[in-house]
């Protein structure tokens, strides 16, 4: 199969949704129990969406970044935590065709593979014959207990100082720690790993400065288009399918108990003819648009220049990662306003958009999702200073 045979964007979109009904069942579940469920992971697995990313020598689709971002959403639409794995499972299979083609071999043994994968290099690693000898841990890495593989940041001591690397290690060879203990995200099964003296062979150890500049080592992949896109952008992209698709989960919760609903304590018999609630859901609907906008430009830059290979400017760059701020504000404030709205009866967990609001909550309090940073970091490159991060 090529890339031009996998299957459309709407093929992917509907299986997709075919999985929201399961996924709604199951999401109080995931939150219980702080993972995703066989049964869930069997859907995905069964669905053909873990090859989203995955290349298309091993069955994957090499889809494209706005079918990526599509079909997460609609996976969001059922359950945030499993939408949120979805996305780092693409970012970190994508992330596995950068390593040599032998690496990949080794990764990608058959359809379904599961990697996941850290971006902050909280572990260090010193040379060693052959390879690497790596000691540290990595916090909220989602998805892990589920996964074969971890593609993780790490920190090289050299001669020369300090390097920024990216390690493929088998999580077998990882201590899990339970911790994942939070109020958002809860399914996501965002647990703590350890590595302790473990040796990665060189081969599985990638510089990750030329990685994040576009240049990889896979000679398979080199013709590629979507391993043509620097891989900031399209992580960050790949991110904010979760909260997109959120949002329009928060609007159809909040429709789905609008009927025959009251407003306590006043003489309004039905919510739906108070004016405040008019103003309410056009202001929310309003700004879920405004966070589809912003996911599907960030989605159309990378399609549009990423199979080019034409060089990427530094506004370019910032600004898929102000499309990012955008569509997690936008989503909350729409959550917000809907979750207001939805009146003291929602506080039960049985209710899905408590569960919403707080997932969104989570999203936006992330390092590379926060509004305020990825605001600050644009607006720094629009008024003519540099950038304060590798991350672009």
């Amino acid at each position: 199969m090529t890339a031009k045979e996998s299957p459309s964007r709407e093929e992917l979109v509907s299986r997709a949704a075919e999985l929201v009904p399961l996924l709604q069942k199951n999401a109080v579940w995931h939150e219980e129990n702080r993972r995703l469920s066989d049964d869930t992971l069997a859907a995905l697995t069964e669905s053909g969406l873990l090859q989203l990313r995955v290349p298309v020598r091993y069955g994957g689709y090499e889809s494209d970044m706005r079918t990526v971002v599509d079909v997460i959403a609609e996976l969001a639409r059922g359950d945030g935590s499993t939408a949120w794995v979805m996305s780092v499972y693409a970012i970190s299979s994508w992330m596995a065709g950068l390593f040599p083609d032998e690496v990949q071999d080794e990764i990608f043994t058959g359809p379904g593979v599961r990697v996941s994968g850290i971006l902050s290099p909280t572990a260090v690693a010193v040379p060693a014959e052959g390879g690497v000898l790596l000691n540290g841990k990595w916090s909220f890495n989602s998805g892990a207990l589920h996964s074969s593989w971890n593609t993780n940041a790490a920190v090289l001591m050299t001669p020369d100082g300090p390097q920024p690397i990216m390690v493929a290690v088998p999580l077998a060879e990882l201590e899990i720690v339970d911790d994942w203990h939070t109020i958002g995200l809860r399914g996501s099964g965002s647990v703590t790993t350890i590595a302790t003296d473990l040796f990665v062979p060189e081969a599985r150890v990638l510089p990750m400065v030329p990685v994040l500049q576009g240049r990889h080592r896979s000679v398979a992949n080199a013709e590629s288009p979507i391993y043509r896109a620097p891989f900031m952008p399209t992580a960050c992209a790949t991110v904010a399918a979760p909260a997109l698709g959120l949002g329009r989960a928060a609007r159809e919760a909040f429709f789905e108990r609008l009927p025959g609903r009251k407003i306590s304590y006043t003489d309004y018999t039905d919510q739906a003819q108070a004016p405040i609630t008019h103003l309410q859901v056009a202001d929310a609907i309003t700004r879920i648009d405004e966070a589809e906008f912003h996911a599907h430009r960030a989605a159309a830059l990378i399609d549009t220049k990423g199979p080019t290979g034409e060089e990427w400017t530094l506004e370019e760059r910032a600004r898929i990662r102000l499309d990012l701020g955008g569509v997690c504000s936008r989503t909350k404030e729409a959550v917000d306003i809907l979750n207001t709205a939805s009146g003291g009866s929602s506080i039960y967990t049985t209710v899905p958009i408590q569960r919403i609001e707080r997932d969104v909550q989570t999203l936006n309090l992330h390092g590379i999702l926060h509004p305020n940073t990825n605001l600050e970091l644009y607006g720094r490159i629009a008024c003519g200073l540099g950038p304060n991060t590798l991350y672009l």
